[in-house]
């Protein structure tokens, strides 16, 4: 029986009821549904200012459902120098290189939909309240997800850097010496040597525009050429074809 005796529209209105609620629900399921908002992460066994030989624990959900992670770049925060990284775990297949402000770490794209999960030992944290490792994911299909945003303004970045909060120090500890620079770190690790040195994220490279642009400009010199001497072709036929047809009709005209 309807709501709306002798009314015309009854049956119109109650579609348009159950279209909206259908949609919402629809669009409830899809949120459910959903991954989760993905981003990297940064934990650590000993989450405090100047601890010496902290393991690192990374995370970087994976957001493509297309593609899987091939590398990891991570710029690190002051106070962290690279020859004072080293790889304790890592993807089976991907390799440790340490860089000028950080280290790379890539291999064999993982499946589609694993996240990346690596772990990395710290000669010794900085003495800081927090310290954020801005890092850049590559995915097989060269997607690139970079997470290097830091907090600040009062707005929370859209796509934030790994941050580590660190407790105050120790009484009684002091920064350690110096570790060895990135080069002599590169040298003496077995798997860096072993990988394809990486591109550094701090070195200039010519833009891909650019390259076009060269490209273009070859391939444009080439084409105006070859259109030049079609047309002169084209033109000696079309000269050739009116010599003859003249030739021919005074040929005729004169029998």
């Amino acid at each position: 029986m309807s709501l709306f005796p002798g009314s015309p529209y009854a049956p119109v209105r109650t579609a348009r009821r159950a279209g909206v609620v259908g949609v919402l629900t629809l669009t409830a399921a899809l949120a459910l549904a959903g991954p989760a908002f993905a981003h990297a992460e940064v934990e650590a066994d000993t989450a405090q200012a100047l601890a010496e030989n902290v393991t690192l624990s990374f995370v970087s959900e994976a957001e493509s459902a297309e593609a899987g992670f091939t590398e990891m770049r991570v710029v690190l925060p002051e106070g962290i120098a690279p020859g004072d990284v080293t790889l304790v775990e890592a993807p089976k297949g991907w390799k440790f290189r340490a860089t000028s402000d950080g280290y790379t770490l890539g291999g064999p794209k993982l499946a589609v939909g694993t996240d990346a999960e690596y772990k990395v030992r710290v000669r010794q944290l900085p003495d800081a309240k927090e310290i954020a490792f801005k890092t850049v994911e590559t995915y097989s299909d060269g997607e690139v997800s970079r997470w290097i945003e830091l907090p600040g303004g009062g707005a929370e970045p859209e796509q934030p850097a790994p941050v580590l909060k660190l407790k105050a120090a120790a009484p009684g500890a002091t920064p350690v010496s110096p570790g060895p620079a990135a080069s002599e770190s590169a040298a003496a690790t077995p798997s860096a040597t072993a990988s394809t040195p990486a591109a550094d994220p701090s070195e200039e490279t010519t833009p891909v525009a650019d390259n076009e642009e060269k490209a273009k400009g070859k391939d444009g010199g080439g084409s105006t050429g070859l259109l030049a001497g079609g047309a002169i072709a084209a033109l000696a036929v079309v000269g050739g074809g009116a010599w003859w047809l003249v030739r021919r009709r005074s040929a005729t005209t004169e029998d």
